[in-house]
């Protein structure tokens, strides 16, 4: 495919497709240094990007944005320091490509090895979370990959001053040219990378559903799916109280605007503590929409519907159904689940064991929050999103995760 092919993005793939080149060379020592300079910078121009990112908040609330889109979108000095926090934790953590996965010596004495290389030009489609600009385009250097970054319309000025500083820190550090590029924030642009076959080695959406669909529906260019986050925490009848309701409030209300974020919960009918625990939900500000045996216990159940069950909030709303047994938990989250992160609260090993067993989810937590389903909580670092997919990667993408693998094989004069 030419450049004449891709009018707007054919020149910024084709210069990631020859800085690729480059980066999967390049010593871990070079990445690192690269990935402490972009932080050093982030910080130093706070300022400018503080003020584009004021700008962005400004406009999209003038335009009606919803309060938690509106809180993705908002950066201030204590996010823009986390922001460069992250990129300095991938310093430290290590460099996937050259680890050997797996090798051996076959019979007839070839020597064989299979080890991460780099993808190559990664494309990531992304809305209003500018972190996940430098999330991304952090992530994708320190594994040897170059990065096209296409964030939302909304967010387009952030994006603009944090690739300016990014990208000049990087070069200063010894990093190619057309490691990391910012396209257009408009409908064509994405339809360009993800038919962008031949220059854009694997395309990787973080969003809401409808820009998952699309970018899943319309490649022609491999995808890593990360999925909506439409997560269930199930409280046993076995379940220890205060447990279950540090767990459930913490899940649903610590921060309502993340995938990780619990939309539905499902609760034992044996469970006698259900009225204080919808209280405590209530109290938090959780409009609660339920079925009829949630409403016996607390008046301010709202009914619920099919697409109750179905929606990822993403708000301070949150579904509640009463199931007879664990069985029906399963086959309530096998139907609406979403396969992010799907939690248990439950003293019985019997019920633990057959809800991991059972459930079919990239994360299954066990008498904790679903808020520690993120690459950071689980000591990868930053991430690019959470794959709900079953090939090539499940759960945080991490650095490991942007590698593919190569077959070195060595002989000495061998022919077959």
């Amino acid at each position: 495919m030419s450049d004449a092919d891709l009018p707007l993005i054919g020149a910024a793939a084709t210069r990631a497709r020859a800085a690729a080149r480059v980066l999967r060379t390049l010593p871990t020592e070079t990445k690192d240094a690269a990935l402490t300079a972009m932080a050093e910078a982030l910080l130093e121009r706070a300022d400018e990007v503080l003020a584009a990112n004021a700008a962005d908040v400004d406009a999209a609330a003038a335009d009606g944005t919803p309060a938690s889109v509106l809180d993705r979108l908002r950066l201030d000095p204590t996010r823009l320091a986390a922001v460069a926090d992250a990129l300095r934790h991938l310093v430290s953590l290590p460099d996937p490509v050259g680890d050997v996965v797996r090798g051996s010596t076959l019979a007839n004495g070839l020597q064989l090895r299979q080890v991460r290389v780099p993808l190559g030009v990664v494309g990531i489609v992304y809305e209003a979370r500018p972190n996940v600009t430098v999330d991304a385009a952090g992530l994708c250097l320190k594994s040897g990959n170059a990065a096209l970054l296409r964030g939302s319309a909304s967010a387009h000025r952030t994006n603009t001053a944090l690739v300016a500083v990014l990208t000049e820190a990087a070069e200063k550090a010894g990093l190619p040219a057309g490691s990391i590029a910012l396209l257009p924030a408009d409908r064509a642009s994405v339809g360009e990378l993800l038919n962008a076959r031949g220059l854009v080695d694997v395309v990787i959406p973080r969003g809401g559903a409808s820009l998952i669909s699309r970018v899943v529906r319309e490649s022609t260019v491999p995808v890593i799916e990360t999925g909506v986050g439409n997560c269930h925490v199930y409280v046993d009848a076995s379940a220890d109280p205060a447990m279950a309701e540090a767990i459930v409030l913490n899940a649903k209300t610590s921060r309502v605007s993340v995938c990780n974020s619990a939309e539905t919960l499902l609760v034992h009918r044996d469970v006698a503590f259900l009225p204080r625990l919808l209280a405590a939900l209530a109290e938090a500000g959780v409009t609660l929409h339920g079925d009829e045996a949630a409403a016996r216990a607390h008046e301010g159940v709202v009914p619920a519907t099919d697409e109750d069950w179905a929606t990822e909030y993403l708000s301070l709303d949150m579904a509640v159904r009463v199931v007879d047994d664990l069985p029906a938990a399963l086959d309530h989250i096998s139907r609406w689940g979403s396969g992010h992160s799907e939690a248990i609260v439950a003293d019985s090993a019997r019920a633990i064991a057959e809800f991991t067993a059972g459930v079919d989810a990239a994360a299954v937590l066990v008498n904790a929050s679903t808020r520690f389903t993120d690459g950071g909580e689980f000591g990868f670092g930053a991430e690019i999103g959470i794959s709900t997919q079953k090939l090539h990667a499940r759960g945080p993408l991490g650095l490991p995760e942007l590698t593919s693998t190569t077959y070195v094989v060595t002989g000495s004069g061998h022919t077959r």
